[in-house]
């Protein structure tokens, strides 16, 4: 079991939900700890509260999405720390709307934070821990929507397959190489964040995919009401509202579970075992070569 105290995490998307939390977590273990965020006063106010506990603890304003922001983040975790052992790419956004509806803007949005912000962070840190050489661990945020396809979330679910996808080849490259840096990909479901009321960090005007809402969020739920909604789509956003108020887990709870695969690794980490049969009916489907079948995940 790998001994955590005082070594030292990066957190993308640390100014709340699981990153924040995540970032309590490691703290409460010892750990010392950068959280970055692209919301500069959430960010301090996250980082004031860990020092306040006796945490070793600082804050650097990052946007996942631009790499050299990424290496700025990874300078100052050196000049605070001297080292990094745990790189948690968890920085997150979601749209919804009809797949033919998301505008070229959307994707570049999207794709930049939810891969990007992987990509940069894998590009950035995996080189100082093979110089560093001994144990690290990238953890990566995907989503369920990372391992089957919800309606409606077509620029999402691509962005998390992708995530999904990318943790998996970093995974055999370093085997390849004999390295003790681990991998790992977090799946959340339903996780009770502000995911619902987070259309504020988009660069532009929010609601540019057919005026639905956006979200910003490290958590796998789509965003809130939009004009130009069908019935169906309707019912299946309060669906979702409704899952996140009786089924939706604490951030805590999915911060405990990404402490816990540091210290004893498995690869795929899931917040909710029971949406696993919607993974086994996507891949029977695919070996059958049946059209995509929908199981919803509340």
């Amino acid at each position: 079991m790998v001994d955590l105290r005082d070594k030292v995490a990066v957190v993308t998307g640390a100014a709340s939900g699981i990153g924040r939390a995540t970032a309590e977590c490691f703290a409460d273990a010892g750990m010392r700890v950068v959280l970055a965020d692209v919301e500069r006063d959430a960010l301090a106010e996250a980082a004031r509260a860990l020092q306040a506990r006796g945490a070793r603890a600082i804050a650097v304003p990052t946007d996942v999405s631009r790499a050299d922001e990424v290496e700025s983040l990874a300078r100052a975790t050196l000049d605070a720390f001297g080292a990094v052992h745990v790189v948690f790419n968890n920085a997150g956004v979601a749209l919804s709307g009809p797949a033919w509806e998301a505008t070229p803007e959307d994707w570049r949005w999207v794709l930049g934070v939810n891969l990007g912000g992987v990509v940069h962070g894998v590009r950035t840190f995996v080189p100082i821990l093979l110089r560093q050489g001994g144990w690290g661990h990238v953890v990566n945020t995907a989503s369920m929507s990372g391992l089957v396809t919800l309606p409606s979330m077509g620029v999402y679910n691509a962005s998390k397959h992708a995530v999904v996808a990318f943790s998996e080849t970093l995974h055999h490259d370093l085997a390849a190489r004999g390295s003790a840096v681990r991998v790992s990909v977090v799946c959340p479901g339903y996780v009770a964040t502000r995911i619902m009321d987070s259309a504020r960090n988009r660069p532009g005007t929010p609601g540019e995919a057919g005026g639905a809402e956006i979200a910003n969020a490290s958590a796998g739920a789509p965003p809130a009401d939009a004009d130009t909604e069908t019935e169906a789509e309707r019912a299946r956003r309060a669906q979702t509202r409704a899952a996140l108020r009786t089924i939706g887990l604490p951030a805590r709870a999915v911060a405990s579970r990404v402490v816990a695969t540091l210290r004893e690794p498995r690869f795929y980490v899931f917040t909710h075992p029971e949406r696993k049969d919607g993974v086994r009916v996507r891949t029977e489907g695919i070996l059958a070569e049946r059209e995509p079948r929908f199981v919803p995940l509340a």
